[in-house]
């Protein structure tokens, strides 16, 4: 995808690692439908939501997709485990080629309120106890995040 179409928003060969990752689409049972959206172009429109922080609903007309169908895409590939995948394929590239620096890693963590309680939320022990979660960051000496969990 580097120079492809879709270049300006999805890095030089991130396509290429990404692709093997990505599970093959459903066929519909009965048949007829719509064509399918070219997984290059979802996995380009996904990322520039990710990136640019854009609420699905802004999601630019360039990518000739509509909001539901990249959000239905992003929780299909999220469930399937794609993200995480990627992100140790390239940390895996890095590594090869020797631009992880893990002579010093840094552990960060953050506590993020959770009005809505949910799954990973528990007792606050600073916020009087009110719901919330525990992030934690373990970077490389370059600030390059190598493992995330909540």
């Amino acid at each position: 995808m580097g120079r492809g179409t879709w270049s300006w928003i999805v890095p030089d060969g991130l396509w290429e690692i990404a692709k093997p990752l990505i599970p093959p689409s459903k066929v519909r049972p009965q048949g007829g439908g719509t064509q399918d959206t070219p997984d290059e172009t979802l996995f380009a429109a996904i990322i520039y939501v990710l990136v640019s922080g854009c609420a699905w609903r802004a999601l630019p007309p360039c990518f000739g997709i509509s909001k539901s169908t990249a959000h239905r895409r992003f929780l299909i590939w999220s469930r399937a485990g794609v993200w995480g995948r990627l992100h140790e394929a390239v940390l895996h590239q890095l590594d090869d080629v020797g631009l992880l620096d893990v002579t010093r890693v840094v552990l960060d963590t953050a506590h993020i309120r959770a009005k809505r309680g949910g799954e990973h939320t528990g007792p606050s022990p600073v916020d009087r106890n009110k719901p919330g979660s525990k992030m934690h960051v373990l970077s490389d000496a370059n600030g390059l995040p190598l493992l995330v969990g909540v």
